[in-house]
């Protein structure tokens, strides 16, 4: 079970406390900035650091004096946190001094200076005027290379992104990326919603891992409380999230193999999902967004032939996905394309914070279920899969491992699961209350912050999503001799998702004949 501490210290003395846990053996796993000034604060900016191997995260909060919002960035020494602290001056106005790379990351180019989304006096449907001078929030083109664009709009991606190709010749030599074209507003949104509303928005961030965010919202809000979820109800959440976690590894695996020419492939890992989201309709009634958390548990109990279903389906993919792996190695043209291909290496994962699968391929030995075990895992345990080799190949190795693991998983989770409650009532919950809440997603770790709030809604709820770490490891991963034609698969390899990671403010005309907010 996560253990949380916190730690308050001055602006002046934050790199260092920081280089101590660093040097502890501590990774950088989330920066929230929060707006307390209502609270009789100004801001503060809370650094968030695990130590994986004893299941325990320490909290580094920063106060920021409003009239002076400012403090010592840690990019220069913390890669990962490049995005973070970026995002911190985005949404709330707190200004990381010292960043090397100090371009807006969520707002629009036209986003006016003076507007901060998640400050508490900016209502949540406020739209503000366009700034007359847009600044561009592009990285400049490096001296002797041409930029070939790649997006926003592609046929292998289903979401906006946009990455620039540094080019010389068909030699990729770095790239950039510019994304949040899509902000939907959860986490400003979450702040209008009760406790029991907001798994059901947490449900929605993501239409294939949308499950795994409802189960980070709920944990956190019962770890902050002190609420025991009934063993019956830890089960199901179990069987759940790793019923999502193959669905959500089979169709990588197909659009993968859809990028690269290999059709074939694709229509066979699909085929072999669809009794998956059977399955998941005969335990829930829905193939996905499945309703079932609450804070306290779940909502309902499953069903005896979903059950049932459950496990005749589980028969076939274990034997499909076996299959479909045999003939992956036995196809040489596939192999010897995506082998070497998209490097990472163990030393770079570390550096920039990689984490799930895209880590664990890289050799980093990092799972949230065996490391902060959550739901029925401590009961469960995980067999970790690792890779060594850090390329594309290895990404898909461990993908299709991690299906049968979880296959092995709900058959335990089966067997074991007693019997009783699945949910109990939270009763009321008190401002002022702060946890932390991990999950092993799909695409890895999953990181949720909270604060409770007033009239029994959230004052701030941060989400973190495993792609918003990984696609900051895309230019590590263009090696020399990356070509043009290796990078739609080199993204896709982490198996972004950008709905997953653009979350963040909601803006909203207001209707003809209203004035503005």
């Amino acid at each position: 079970m996560l253990k949380y501490e916190t730690r308050t210290t001055a602006p002046a003395d934050l790199r260092g406390e920081v280089a101590r846990l660093m040097e502890s053996g501590a990774r950088l796993i989330m920066t929230v900035g929060t707006d307390v000034r209502p609270l009789g604060g100004g801001f503060e900016v809370t650094n968030l650091f695990g130590f994986d191997r004893e299941g325990r995260v320490v909290g580094v909060v920063v106060p920021v004096p409003a009239d002076d919002p400012r403090y010592p960035a840690l990019t220069p020494d913390v890669p990962p946190a490049g995005w973070m602290e970026r995002e911190v001056y985005d949404m709330i106005g707190v200004t990381p001094e010292g960043h090397p790379d100090p371009r807006r990351l969520v707002v629009a180019d036209d986003w006016p200076d003076d507007v901060f989304p998640l400050r508490k006096d900016v209502p949540h449907n406020y739209r503000p005027p366009r700034a007359e001078n847009a600044r561009s929030a592009l990285k400049p083109t490096p001296e002797g290379t041409t930029v070939v664009p790649v997006g926003p709009f592609f046929p292998t991606l289903e979401e906006p992104a946009y990455f620039r190709l540094f080019v010389e010749g068909e030699e990729v030599v770095d790239c950039d990326y510019r994304g949040f074209y899509s902000h939907r507003g959860v986490e400003k949104l979450s702040e209008q919603l009760r406790y029991d509303q907001v798994p059901f928005l947490a449900e929605r961030i993501c239409g294939i891992c949308g499950y795994a965010h409802s189960t980070c919202f709920s944990q956190t809000l019962e770890k902050a409380v002190g609420i025991e979820v009934p063993k019956r109800g830890r089960y199901i959440r179990t069987i759940m999230l790793e019923l999502e976690r193959i669905h959500s590894h089979l169709l990588w695996l197909g659009l993968a193999a859809h990028i690269v020419g290999f059709d074939t492939g694709f229509m066979q890992a699909w085929r072999v999902r669809e009794p998956v989201m059977w399955a998941a309709e005969a335990l829930t009634g829905n193939r996905k967004t499945y309703g079932m958390n609450l804070p306290g548990g779940v909502r309902r109990d499953l069903l005896p032939e979903g059950i049932q279903k459950v496990e005749e389906v589980l028969r076939e993919v274990e034997r499909e996905s076996q299959g479909l792996m045999r003939a992956l190695e036995r196809d040489t043209a596939l192999r010897s394309r995506l082998e070497r291909t998209g490097v990472l290496t163990k030393e770079e994962a570390v550096l920039w914070g990689a984490v799930g699968p895209t880590a664990r391929a890289s050799g980093v030995d990092i799972d949230i279920r065996r490391d902060y075990p959550y739901a029925a895992y401590d009961e469960l345990p995980v067999n970790v899969v690792v890779r060594e080799a850090g390329d594309i190949w290895a990404r898909l190795e461990v993908r299709v491992a991690e299906t049968l693991e979880s296959v092995r998983l709900i058959r335990e989770a089966f067997a074991n699961m007693p019997q009783g409650p699945t949910f109990v009532e939270p009763g009321e919950i008190p401002p002022g209350l702060i946890a932390v809440g991990l999950v092993e997603a799909p695409r890895g770790e999953l990181c949720n912050y909270l604060m409770t709030g007033e009239n029994g809604k959230p004052y701030r709820w941060r989400v973190r999503v495993p792609t918003y770490m990984n696609l900051q490891l895309t230019p590590q991963m263009v090696k020399p001799g990356t070509t043009i034609a290796d990078f739609p698969i080199i993204a896709a390899s982490i198996d972004p998702c950008f709905s997953c990671t653009e979350r963040m403010e909601i803006v909203r005309r207001p209707r003809e004949g209203r004035a503005e907010p």
